[in-house]
């Protein structure tokens, strides 16, 4: 397990969402949790349990002065070879409104290279992890992305264009309104792509998501089909495609092109 000094990433993680977990389910579905108290970064609007949650991230991080890339405040530099990047919570909307698909996301890079990736889903209380060159793991036991059955696809697909050309070639669409979730689901084997083409998601969002998937055997690019490579920002805006096989990538990026 990749360290700083002592102190294993995934014991980080684990306590971190813990501890997030312990102060924010109370307001989960509630008023509250939805007020906008302002704007974060990005001109994206902050919601008081996006606050809260990210408040406890700062404290648990910041003592071990690492560098941070966080949603609502952006970058810390505190001059680290080690930058953390959290969105303490992932689908603050489902939270605020009650619906329980959401989850604590957290990566470690060691200058640019990927060490470590965990998202924590509050409700099912799954714990994923993916760690480069090792694998992907779901409550401490490996994970796959599953073998494709031509015809049955299920894919997470958020866009504003039209694009009935694809939604007519696979079986299921399912947009739930957490990407770090959708890519832990790809990562075990329930959905078999994800895809964001409104040039809409952040490392943030995604960071960890994609270190999940790429080790449990998924393909992540852009919208052109190239290598997904995350900036350690706050604010960058990209377009992301994971799915479980060549194929499939063919497929979307075929559709993608066309347009219809």
């Amino acid at each position: 397990m990749e360290k700083l000094g002592e102190i294993s990433w995934n014991e980080v993680a684990i306590e971190m969402a813990k501890e997030v977990e312990k102060v924010v389910m109370p307001l989960f579905g509630t008023p509250k949790a939805g007020e906008t108290i302002g704007t974060n970064v990005s001109g994206d609007v902050t919601k008081y349990v996006d606050k809260v949650a990210e408040d406890i991230v700062l404290s648990r991080l910041q003592p071990l002065g690492v560098n941070i890339v966080s949603e609502e405040i952006g970058l810390v530099d505190n001059g680290s070879d080690y930058t953390v990047v959290v969105d303490p919570i992932d689908g603050s909307y489902n939270f605020a409104a009650g619906i329980p698909i959401f989850a604590f996301s957290f990566a470690v890079f060691g200058g640019r290279k990927p060490v470590y990736g965990a998202i924590y889903e509050f409700v099912t209380k799954h714990f994923y992890e993916g760690i480069p060159g090792n694998g992907a793991f779901m409550n401490g036991e490996r994970i796959h992305v599953r073998k494709p059955e031509r015809g049955k696809e299920a894919l997470s697909f958020y866009t504003r264009g039209e694009y009935s050309g694809l939604i007519k070639k696979v079986k299921r669409v399912r947009v739930l309104g957490a990407i770090a979730v959708e890519l832990t689901y790809l990562a075990k084997g329930a959905l078999d792509g994800v895809l964001d083409i409104r040039n809409y998601v952040r490392p943030t969002d995604i960071a960890a998501g994609v270190i999940i998937a790429r080790e449990a055997g998924a393909i992540v690019t852009d919208e052109k089909g190239n290598e997904l490579r995350l900036d350690l920002s706050a604010t960058e805006k990209t377009n992301i495609i994971a799915v479980n096989d060549r194929y499939l990538l063919d497929l979307i990026l075929g559709e993608l092109t066309n347009g219809s």
